[in-house]
């Protein structure tokens, strides 16, 4: 069960300093943390755990940011809801490059030259309105004028809007993996509402593995918008399922964690070659 530990504060800058302290701690086991924006302008830090955290080390950063009197976080497992249903209530349209990511219900403001992606409710994360996947949209537009892609890979998928917007940039195959089965159900969904189902090929997959990746591999786009433990325990298998001159885009870290993330890769043989911040949350390109 996924927990979530959560502290209001006052400002925006308060937020962001707290979650790239706990994006810096070694004592926490590379959390996933968030900030959102209350009707009264304040803000709420939202920190989710597959485990039961340690609540000294959290109020112990929080302390460091907000001084000796700081509240302590509530922790508490997360509901179960269809999360993407709700991000999407009353959320406009993101602009990302020429990507415009949007719902049924804004397909009016669709404009000439937008290359539109319509991701509907489902039970997946990855709906273009957070900063991590916005950011991949975003080097994925840039990429198109910068080379062409033949064998493409989209890991950890979601709801599948990174594999819809490779294909329809590049109009070529893309092998879309989740460990989630609901993410790629809805993958399949979305990509057939979108106009590319036969270009996606979305499977469920624990891990390399699994053969669905010998079988598509070398790859020589990788896109991998998850967590930053899991993108550095998947280095060696990433490179070792790449082009010999192949592009790796990156993202679902905190810039704290920058660092530690451009080493695991570089590692492998690896340079790194951009990297762009958006919302607090990094986006590394790397090549061989």
């Amino acid at each position: 069960m996924t927990l979530i530990a959560s502290l209001p504060v006052a400002t925006e800058s308060i937020a962001q300093a707290l979650v790239e302290a706990i994006g810096a701690s070694e004592e926490l086991d590379f959390p996933t943390a968030a900030t959102t924006e209350q009707a009264d302008q304040s803000w709420v830090v939202d920190v989710y755990f597959e485990d039961e955290p340690d609540a000294a080390v959290l109020n112990a950063l929080a302390a460091g940011v907000l001084g000796s009197k700081a509240p302590a976080f509530t922790i508490a497992p997360l509901p179960d809801e269809d999360w993407v249903a709700k991000s999407l209530e009353g959320l406009k349209p993101v602009r990302a490059g020429r990507f415009l990511v949007h719902g049924s219900h804004d397909r009016d403001k669709i404009q000439p030259g937008d290359i539109a992606i319509e991701i509907e409710a489902g039970e997946a994360f990855g709906t273009g309105h957070h900063g991590t996947t916005a950011g991949c949209l975003a080097e994925i537009d840039r990429l198109c004028s910068a080379r062409d892609f033949k064998s493409i890979l989209d890991l950890g998928t979601g709801t599948g809007v990174l594999a819809i917007a490779v294909a329809k940039a590049f109009g070529k195959r893309v092998l879309a993996t989740d460990i989630d089965p609901i993410a790629t159900r809805v993958t399949e969904e979305n990509a057939a509402l979108n106009g590319v189902g036969e270009l996606i090929a979305a499977a469920t997959a624990e891990g390399f593995d699994d053969p669905v990746f010998a079988a598509n591999a070398p790859f020589d786009l990788v896109i991998a918008n998850i967590l930053a433990g899991p993108l550095i325990a998947l280095a060696p298998d990433v490179a070792r399922h790449l082009t010999t001159d192949g592009t790796v885009v990156l993202s679902g870290l905190l810039v704290a964690q920058g660092p530690a993330v451009t080493a695991a890769y570089e590692a492998e043989g690896l340079r790194l070659t951009r990297s762009g911040e958006m919302e607090g949350w990094l986006t590394l390109t790397l090549e061989r």
